[in-house]
């Protein structure tokens, strides 16, 4: 099996698997608990958040844990929206974002809050002058994602914060789930930075798990109230054995973040240089600097991408059309579709996605299979 669909899901590590079931069964208390049971189960959960700050070069009391990308992106959008609404209802975004992040805005719109959508270019990369032309008096705002979980460009993150620098009170919010571990932490936790969304399961911790990066000083407002948890911001008991798993899978994915980020490059440029040129095949992910090093993203022109996605399947071979999210509900890329891409193309885009464990020897299989399937192709083409 050659697994290339790692950004809708990694497979979690054996050390971080390992890691769950000892803590589950050993430090099964309540960390809100006051008797010693609880008190271990409580020294845990700031271990494992003082580790993941340290390893972001951040201050522990800046992670508060949550249940994934979704919960994240939705506590930052909303909870930004509810704290700071006496100072504005003015909401920046991109039109290529992902779904929790669309979805919230669209939300906030109906309560009478106002959202700039940025357009992006054929590259899917937003302009700096668009935004600094959209920001207003009452923007309390600027949320964009790192790497477009679709095709994988790469926004300008730098150039967006050096942007912001002068509007010192807008919140800016970077969707970073698809960004972990790929060369971009600079950029990711740049000083002018204010929230980062993490999730765990896209870098081999267990579903389920998540962070935020809340810089000190910044506010947002709780979506889930309760017990008090998480300094009375997110409430609920917290999966101690979870977030430990995920403070290691975290530790393991950076220890040698530069060497897969190498070989992840190395394999999507192998197969990119396969497949451009050939009749019929359009490629949306680029080799550049503006797009990461994991994410190719093709069309082969006539043939739908789920008909692409289970051919590849019946050889052993996994991989996705543009996201996982909508790839059950028959939608066209709404990535594709903000670039303008014509729906008959988009609707045969498929997404391969590469993780820390591939190789390139899974590389050449892949382009022997694809050789195979694209003549078997040639009659939906004609």
């Amino acid at each position: 099996m050659i697994y290339f669909d790692n950004s809708a899901t990694t497979q979690a590590l054996p050390e971080v698997v390992s890691t769950y079931a000892k803590v589950s069964e050993q430090v099964w208390g309540n960390p809100s608990s006051l008797h010693k049971f609880g008190e271990s189960a409580w020294n845990l959960l700031e271990q494992s958040r003082a580790q993941i700050a340290k390893l972001l070069g951040a201050n522990p009391g800046e992670i508060l844990f949550t249940s994934g990308g979704t919960e994240g992106d939705n506590w930052v959008v909303k909870g930004t929206a509810f704290e700071k609404r006496e100072f504005g209802k003015h909401l920046i975004t991109t039109t290529i974002e992902h779904p929790a992040i669309q979805n919230s805005m669209e939300q906030l719109e109906e309560l009478g809050f106002d959202v700039t959508y940025l357009p992006v270019d054929e590259h899917g990369r937003i302009s700096v002058e668009d935004l600094k032309a959209a920001i207003r008096p009452d923007t309390i705002l600027v949320s964009v994602m790192a790497v477009n979980n679709e095709i994988g460009s790469e926004q300008p993150l730098v150039e967006v914060a050096d942007v912001l620098k002068d509007y010192p009170k807008i919140h800016f919010h970077i969707d970073a789930v698809q960004g972990i571990g790929k060369g971009l932490q600079d950029a990711i936790m740049n000083d002018r930075v204010d929230f980062v969304t993490f999730s765990g399961h896209k870098f081999h911790a267990p579903r389920g798990t998540g962070f935020i990066y809340a810089r000190a000083g910044r506010k947002i407002a709780p979506l889930l109230t309760g017990g008090g948890q998480e300094r009375n911001l997110r409430s609920g008991t917290e999966n101690v054995p979870a977030i430990a798993a995920m403070a290691k899978a975290l530790r393991l994915l950076l220890d040698h973040e530069q060497e897969a980020v190498a070989r992840e490059l190395t394999i999507k440029q192998t197969i990119l240089n396969h497949i451009q040129g050939l009749r019929n095949i359009t490629i949306f992910s680029e080799d550049t600097a503006n797009f990461a090093p994991h994410i190719l993203c093709f069309a082969i022109e006539g043939v739908r991408g789920e008909t692409i996605v289970h051919a590849f399947e019946e050889q052993g071979i996994y991989i996705s059309t543009t996201s996982a999210c909508s790839s059950k509900k028959h939608l066209a890329s709404s990535t594709l579709k903000a670039m303008n891409v014509a729906d008959d193309v988009a609707t045969s885009a498929v997404r391969v996605s590469l993780g820390d464990q591939n190789t390139l020897a899974e590389a050449e299989e892949f382009n022997r299979v694809f050789d195979q399937l694209y003549a078997g192709f040639g009659k939906i083409m004609a």
